[in-house]
């Protein structure tokens, strides 16, 4: 689209969006333009008359030049159109235009929609519909009508099956559909299913293509295409595999061709082996033949720097554009060893094994070390895919993928940076329900890789580590315990509690793996059982045997070192047997016992090898089953429902931020910012049923005399400055001030130190006797909201006690976030203190977070103190600040590809 256009007055930019058909394609949204008139002509033209009289009502071969000056001309506030557009060619039209206010004085707007004969049935009415309806609530629309024909049947489905409760009603042969557009808790589930599936099916097209072209496959010896045509034909891929060289005949055998273009016949897969400024017009050609996707192994790209990132931009822009996905640049390539497929598009040159294990690396140079390791332990792999610079498929869409994929089990993930963590958290959050995730994450929060487009983040260090758990992701350090991880949860059930028992011929590597298990939290019920280190392999077996026999066991480690440094088998065997007749969690550790690895696979209760994984040391075996301990933990115990707790007016809430907002200037960076009043913040809270303790801000004893009649005895005084409530010489806190004459004495004695003459105090009603804590959430660029609590003082302030949620949360997430502080005993009678009130406190943290999650201009919120009672709590302060960000949350309501 012309940059000029793009930057014309009141263009919304930010409604511009890549998105994911149906079957995986793609498409491009924007607002229509005067410069589409053209274009709107020939898709109209193109339409048969059966879709243009169900739009127009009547026979309408071509749009006059006012219909069309009409349908490109809006004001993009009462107004509205979207066109989805496939390469050049629009294939989908939206809008919306404003009528009067409808019921109940909400906003409302009558809706259209338009698609192209050829792309009917992959949802691009849906996905209109998802992107009108969030410009429309940020115009301040809030209802939908639209005027069909009866034997509209299908633009009828789009409307009902988007989640929206739709009223019917029919006049004069048209049915008149009306609907709220505002997410309600169907319609959010009903969006991300469509993503979900759109997704999956995007990332299939990749992984199971029928047809592969390499572009630079040369008979160069050692030459990147040339190898991963070798390695392709070496792995035995079963689909029509092409080679693409402008003057070779035949490479490695395969049949070559000039170009994509001179093909025999459409394919699916493209892969990219030419210098980086060639590739553009290597993903042009593959448009033209229609693939589904292309893998980019070309270096030279975002990681080189700004005309890098730029041809990295373009590149994602042209194969969307155009319903293409992309791997990479700069990928290591891509893996699928189903059977019937046997894909090595990668510079690896052996198919792994098949197995389980689905594998993503952002790293194309930690692509080998990946694949080597698993090869190394025999550890399966169901596919593999190396993201490179993640400038378009990432691991989101390879968990949406593999929660599909029933050859997957297992998910490994090794990741440099997290675009979207919001993201990030709801679809593994999904998926961990019913496949293990596990992640090595390199690096903090804030930093990213050469090549990785991630925005900056001011969250605290700890926000990562909690949205991980929060989402029941297994986080390890590094990638061999990644491999560690996967191997047990691979081949051996997850344990159903955390008792273990210890078994093995020697006391010294019992007791080293009683100690590591009892270190991380996990029960030892009985002392190691352990044999004489000479025994023979039956005297084992029954050891074995009696230790899995034992009642209250759900998980067992098993640890041999070799007699006299002879090895001997038929003690794995006798492990293998015993274990794999037994719902138990079964690791082992034989020490120095090398070879003994094809002894510990034994035909399990359904008839398929069950094998125990072995590690090198106790520590190892023991950080495996504490991983799969916890994450069984976390499947077992119920999220609860989506926290919506009652007296909620968003839009009040919004009215009192837009008010706060309107006419202050922007800085440079394009921020507009401010702290709300005591009043204003206030007002605010109250929208969310969130009540500060009644106070009053003044300047003199007389003053503070009348407060005291408002707010009533007993009080406290407190200075109204931040910083000069923090300075604990000033002693800046007067409490239960219980008369007139107190005050004025605390008054004269709070007021008459060095400095203070003259400042602002606040006068407020005293709160029950409880614990004091705090309540805070702030809008990161990275993360969105991000909800914090802990107990007030030095335990959060000097210690670092405090634990943080990433919204939207469940109860479940709340009852977490409230246990999740070291401290948390004293708010449950801890030494036998009076069990405070935290149900409410609950309660006030659930509408904190829909708050956040509501408002992303609430840059940061503070409510402390907050004191929790054995009834109830009272917010005693509250500090609320705004930012209107030129940036925005990178996960909407509205399915989007990010950039």
């Amino acid at each position: 689209m012309d940059e000029a256009v793009e930057e014309a007055p009141g263009y919304p930019r930010h409604w511009e969006a890549d998105v994911l058909l149906r079957d995986g394609g793609t498409a491009h949204l924007r607002p229509i333009t005067p410069a589409d008139a053209e274009a709107l002509q020939r898709f109209h033209v193109a339409q048969s008359p059966e879709s243009v009289y169900l739009r127009f009502f009547s026979a309408m071969p071509r749009l006059s030049e006012r219909d069309l000056r009409r349908f490109t001309r809006v004001d993009h506030v009462d107004r509205v159109a979207l066109v989805a557009t496939i390469g050049d060619d629009i294939v989908g039209i939206g809008r919306f235009d404003r009528l009067d206010e409808g019921d109940g004085g909400r906003a409302t707007a009558e809706v259209a929609f338009n698609i192209a004969d050829a792309h009917q049935g992959r949802g691009l009415g849906s996905v209109l519909l998802e992107h009108l309806a969030a410009a429309a609530r940020e115009r301040g629309v809030h209802r939908f009508v639209a005027e069909v024909l009866p034997q509209n049947r299908r633009m009828t489905s789009v409307f009902r099956d988007a989640g929206y409760e739709v009223t019917h009603a029919y006049d004069d042969g048209v049915v008149t559909l009306g609907f709220d557009i505002d997410p309600t808790e169907r319609s959010l589930a009903v969006t991300s299913a469509r993503e979900h599936r759109a997704e999956a099916s995007s990332l299939e097209a990749l992984l199971t293509p029928r047809s592969v072209a390499v572009v630079g496959a040369s008979p160069r010896p050692g030459s990147v295409g040339g190898v991963l045509l070798q390695d392709l034909v070496r792995g035995g891929y079963t689909g029509r595999l092409h080679a693409v060289h402008p003057e070779a005949v035949e490479v490695d055998g395969v049949r070559a061709s000039a170009s994509l273009q001179v093909l025999p016949e459409p394919v699916d897969l493209v892969v990219v082996a030419v210098p980086a400024e060639s590739v553009l017009e290597v993903v042009r050609d593959a448009a033209r033949v229609s693939a589904r996707g292309v893998v980019v192994v070309s270096s030279g790209f975002a990681e080189t720097g700004p005309a890098g990132l730029e041809r990295q931009r373009a590149l994602v822009r042209l194969a969307r554009a155009n319903g293409m996905r992309v791997v990479g640049p700069n990928s290591f390539g891509l893996i699928s060893t189903a059977p019937d497929l046997r894909l090595n598009a990668s510079l690896a040159p052996d198919l792994p094994p098949e197995g389980a294990l689905g594998l993503f690396s952002q790293s194309g140079a930690l692509g080998v070390a990946v694949l080597s390791s698993a090869a190394r332990r025999g550890l399966g792999v169901s596919s593999f895919v190396s993201a490179g610079n993640r400038a378009d498929v990432s691991g989101n869409d390879l968990m949406q993928f593999w929660e599909e994929d029933p050859r997957t089990r297992v998910v490994g993930l090794y990741l440099e940076s997290v675009g979207n963590p919001r993201k990030f958290s709801r679809v593994a959050r999904r998926l961990a329900r019913s496949k293990p995730v596990v992640v090595v994450k390199s690096g903090t929060t804030g930093g990213a890789p050469p090549g990785h487009a991630v925005r900056t983040s001011r969250a605290p260090a700890a926000a990562l580590d909690a949205m991980l758990r929060q989402a029941g992701v297994i986080r390890v350090e590094t990638i061999h315990q990644l491999f560690d991880t996967a191997q047990l949860l691979v081949a051996q059930p997850l344990p159903e509690g955390q008792r273990v028992a210890v078994v093995g011929n020697s006391a010294a590597l019992g007791a080293l793996a009683a100690g590591a298990l009892e270190s991380w939290g996990l029960e030892v019920p009985e002392p190691p059982l352990s044999v004489h280190p000479e025994a023979d392999a039956d005297e084992c077996a029954r050891a074995v045997e009696e230790v899995f026999a034992r009642p209250g066991v759900d998980a067992v480690v098993a640890c041999f070192a070799p007699p006299l440094g002879v090895v001997d088998t038929g003690v794995a065997r006798a492990l293998a047997r015993t274990a794999a007749a037994s719902d138990r969690t079964t690791v082992a550790c034989f020490l120095g016992m090398h070879g003994v690895e094809e002894a510990l696979s034994a035909p399990g209760a359904d008839g398929r090898p069950r094998v125990v994984p072995a590690y090198p040391s106790p520590e190892d075996a023991v950080r495996a089953l504490v991983s799969a301990v916890r994450y069984a933990q976390w499947r077992q115990r119920d999220p609860g429902p989506r926290v919506a707790p009652e007296g909620v007016d968003a839009d009040a809430a919004r009215a009192v931020v837009e008010d706060a907002l309107a006419g202050l200037p922007a800085d440079d960076d394009g921020r507009v910012a401010l702290e709300l009043g005591p009043a204003a913040a206030g007002r605010l809270l109250a929208c969310y049923g969130i009540a500060l303790q009644p106070s009053r801000v003044v300047v003199d004893v007389e003053e503070a005399l009348a407060a005291a009649d408002d707010v009533g005895y007993p009080l406290a005084l407190r200075f109204a400055d931040r910083e000069l409530r923090r300075r604990r010489d000033l002693g800046g806190m007067r409490t239960d001030i219980a008369s007139p004459a107190e005050l004025r004495a605390d008054w004269a004695a709070l007021t008459s130190q060095p400095g203070v003459e003259g400042r602002p105090v606040l006068v407020q009603a005293m709160a029950p006797p409880g614990s004091a804590v705090t309540v805070s959430t702030m809008e990161d660029e990275l993360f969105g909201p991000v909800v914090s609590f802990g107990l007030a003082g030095d335990a959060s302030e000097l210690l670092g006690d405090v634990a943080h949620r990433i919204p939207p949360l469940t109860t479940g997430d709340v009852a977490d976030l409230v246990r999740g502080v070291r401290a948390a005993p004293r708010l449950f009678g801890y030494r036998g203190s009076p069990r405070l009130d935290v149900a409410a406190l609950e309660d006030l943290l659930a509408r904190v977070s829909v708050l956040a999650d509501d408002l992303p201009e609430l840059a940061e919120v503070v409510l402390s103190p907050v004191v929790v009672s054995p009834q109830g709590l009272s917010v005693l302060l509250a500090r609320v600040r705004l930012e209107r960000a030129a940036r925005r949350r990178t996960d909407t309501g509205s399915r989007r590809v990010l950039r």
